[in-house]
C-alpha cells in the first residue's frame, strides 16, 4: 500500500533522511520507531507532500506522492494525525470533524452518517461536538484528531508520535484504539517514540536514527534486537 524507496530529504541543504527505504502492506499496522531528531517527524511529512524528496519515490498503491499537491494526497486515502494533534481550537469539535471529512471526501454530501458511524468508535468525542477543540484534555484533544482523520474512511492511517502529553492509561486507551481501527481494515503508519507500546500491536517495524534506517522487522525481532535494546530498553 505504502513504499518509500531510498528517499533522501533535505533542510535549507542540510540532509535529514538518507535513503530511507520502508513498506506497509495492506492491513498492517507499521511502526517507526527513533529517538528525538531522528527523522520521524520528517518521513511524516514527506509522505504527506509537506517535504519534497531530493532522490528517491514515495507511491501510495503505486502512485507517485512526489507528482501530486498535498490536497491530493488525502483524497487518496490517506489519513493523517500530525504530531501535537494541530486541531483548530477556535472551531467546534463537529466543524473540526467536517473539515477532515471535507478534505478527504471532496464533498459535503454523507457527513453525518460518517458522523454517526464515528460516534460509535468515540463516544466521548460525540458528547463534545458542540464544544471549542481548544477547550477539550488532551486525552480528547488527541481522540478529535484521530476522529477527524478517520470520518472520511481513509485506507492508510498514518500516526505521528500520539502518546507525547498523554498519562499511562491514556496512552493504552489511545493505543487500544488503534489496533481497533486496524483490525476493522485500515493499514496504519505509526511512528513514535514508544517503542514498548508499539510492538505490542504492531506487525513490522523500522529504526530511525540520525535519519537512516538501523534496524527492520516483526515485532517480535525488534523488541529482542540489540539496536532497540541499546535505545530504549
Amino acid at each position: 500500500m505504502l513504499e518509500l524507496q531510498g528517499v533522501h530529504t533535505a533542510y535549507d541543504g542540510v540532509p535529514m533522511l538518507r535513503d530511507v527505504t520502508l513498506t506497509a502492506q495492506a492491513g498492517e499496522i507499521v511502526c517507526l520507531l527513533g529517538p528525538n531528531g531522528a527523522g520521524k517527524t520528517t518521513t511524516f511529512r514527506a509522505i504527506a507532500g509537506l517535504v519534497r524528496p531530493t532522490r528517491g519515490a514515495i507511491r501510495l498503491m503505486g502512485e507517485d506522492l512526489g507528482r501530486i499537491g498535498t490536497e491530493r494526497v488525502a483524497r487518496l486515502g490517506v489519513g493523517l494525525v500530525p504530531e501535537g494533534r494541530r486541531l483548530f481550537p477556535d472551531l467546534s469539535v463537529r466543524e473540526n470533524l467536517w473539515l477532515g471529512y471535507r478534505a478527504t471526501v471532496g464533498k459535503e454530501n454523507g457527513f453525518e452518517a460518517r458522523l454517526d458511524a464515528t460516534g460509535n468508535l468515540f463516544p466521548r468525542v460525540h458528547e463534545r461536538l458542540a464544544q471549542n477543540a481548544g477547550t477539550l484534555s488532551g486525552g480528547e484533544q488527541a481522540m478529535v484528531a484521530l476522529a477527524r482523520a478517520l470520518i472520511g474512511q481513509p485506507r492508510l492511517l498514518i500516526v505521528d508520535e500520539p502518546s507525547l502529553g498523554l498519562s499511562p492509561k491514556l496512552i493504552d486507551d489511545y493505543f487500544t484504539t488503534v489496533a481497533n481501527i486496524n483490525s476493522n481494515g485500515t493499514t496504519v503508519l505509526l511512528i513514535e517514540q514508544n517503542a514498548h507500546r508499539s510492538l505490542a500491536i504492531a506487525h513490522r517495524g523500522y529504526v530511525l536514527v540520525k535519519g537512516k534506517l538501523v534496524a527492520s522487522g516483526s515485532a517480535g525481532e525488534l523488541r529482542s534486537s540489540d539496536t532497540v535494546r541499546s535505545l530504549y530498553f
